[in-house]
């Protein structure tokens, strides 16, 4: 089970724990943060802490989606990693990162070392990122990290485009 992901030169990551339900609160509450995932916020500290003791990823798929902390300070600054759809049958790549952070390369260093642990440690052949079409910033660090459109699907019935990113053989 991977409950500690990459490092980057600025990151670590690694299973949220209870004690990140504040922050992880305040980054599901933010409206920026949550404008283009099509997911509900959070209405308390404590179901943020409840979500982070039922998040069954690692147990069920030995990896999931880390928090993502700065290696200088430790302050959770967001979330990054790697997600089985099981209704698709692939892994995805998902991050969400608080807005102070944005324009810093931060969410394309994760992401990139996530893909790399994807294929080094988990020797998975490829990984998609579903990403709503007006999410313009998302789409760059997608395309930066090395994937290429791949199409068009409607999980939850909301338009995604799909983008996927393989292994070097």
């Amino acid at each position: 089970m991977f409950l500690a992901g990459p490092e980057t030169e600025r990151l670590t990551h690694r299973a949220k724990t209870e004690a990140d339900a504040a922050a992880l609160y305040a980054l599901n509450s933010n409206s920026d943060v949550m404008k283009f995932t099509g997911d509900v916020g959070f209405e308390s500290e404590e179901q943020a802490a409840q979500a982070i003791r039922d998040y069954p990823d690692f147990e069920r798929y030995g990896f999931g989606r880390w928090g993502c902390y700065l290696k200088a300070t430790g302050q959770l600054i967001g979330f990054s990693g790697l997600k089985y759809l099981p209704d698709l049958d692939e892994v995805d790549l998902g991050y969400r990162f608080f807005p102070e952070f944005w324009g810093q390369g931060i969410a394309t260093e994760s992401a990139l070392a996530c893909v790399e642990f994807a294929f080094r440690s988990l020797e998975l052949t490829s990984v998609i990122g579903l990403v709503l079409p007006e999410d313009v910033a998302s789409i760059r660090v997608l395309e930066k990290s090395g994937f290429q459109a791949d199409g068009e699907i409607e999980p939850d019935g909301m338009r995604a485009l799909r983008f996927r990113v393989t292994a070097e053989v």
